[in-house]
């Protein structure tokens, strides 16, 4: 009389099968998921770049101080605790919070994009803030720097709709230090943007408020950036465009960088 069970083969089957059916729904479940972080990173930066509108609303004009290493006085948008990269990441969450923009934007999670990888590199372990402030938009010094006199009233902004404001950024110093900043006279890459979604994209916001996720084609600008990611201490600032898809790239980040005039 048949028992009403599996032989071992039948069981090896079934087996077999769920591990077919697994490895076919896998990576559509992976991209299901990122396509769902990939929907909340664009409502962060697009929640942020709306209180950054509101900001120069409430002050005739004038843009929030765009590095985050600038005193309380001089109103930086975030701050950075003391101990810089080494702070806990409960410290740096508690310096969002004395930035200019906290009384806007109230709920830290919206600083930091869910697909944010730093923290699973220990030598990134501590970062939280995915996001930066370009630096043409009030993020380096008014006197100039980094080849530009930066934009200090949105009326300096010409064609706000081109012009990124914000961006992901993965800086391999630890934490995002300073404002996101490319050389527009020398033409020069100078800080590495992140990469999260897709391995030739990164979420942007622009001036008058919309949020786009642009695509990079040269590779190797792509595993520059990654290379902040994966192999920071080894990083290297300072990139030429090294081919014509590079350059392409390059004209892009130069057209949608803000500034008043180069120096």
């Amino acid at each position: 009389m048949r028992k009403n069970a599996f032989t071992l083969i039948e069981l090896l089957v079934v087996i077999a099968i769920i591990a077919i059916l697994m490895a076919i729904l896998m990576p559509s479940l992976h991209v299901a998921r990122e396509q769902a972080r990939s929907v909340q990173c664009r409502g962060n930066i697009r929640t942020l770049t709306l209180g950054w509108l509101m900001y120069k609303d409430d002050n005739d004009g004038e843009l929030v101080n765009g590095a985050p290493e600038a005193s309380v006085a001089e109103g930086a948008w975030v701050q950075i605790p003391p101990e810089g990269a080494t702070s806990s990441v409960e410290q740096k969450k508690e310096y969002i919070k004395r930035g200019a923009l906290w009384s806007y934007i109230k709920k830290v999670e919206v600083y930091r994009c869910p697909s944010d990888r730093r923290q699973n590199n220990p030598y990134h372990k501590y970062a939280y803030r995915t996001y930066s402030i370009a630096g043409g938009m009030n993020g380096v010094a008014k006197s100039g720097a980094w080849e530009i006199k930066p934009c200090v009233k949105y009326t300096d902004i010409k064609n706000p709709a081109t012009k990124i404001a914000f961006l992901a950024e993965c800086d391999p110093r630890g934490y995002n230090q300073g404002s996101w900043v490319i050389n527009p006279k020398t033409r020069q890459w100078v800080d590495p943007f992140g990469i999260w979604h897709r391995d030739n994209s990164s979420t942007l916001s622009f001036a008058d408020g919309h949020v786009d996720m642009h695509r990079w084609y040269s590779r190797g600008l792509a595993e520059w950036n990654l290379k902040a990611l994966h192999e920071p201490t080894s990083f290297a600032f300072y990139r030429f465009p090294a081919d014509e898809e590079e350059t392409e790239d390059f004209n892009f980040a130069l057209d949608a960088y803000a500034y008043r005039s180069l120096l």
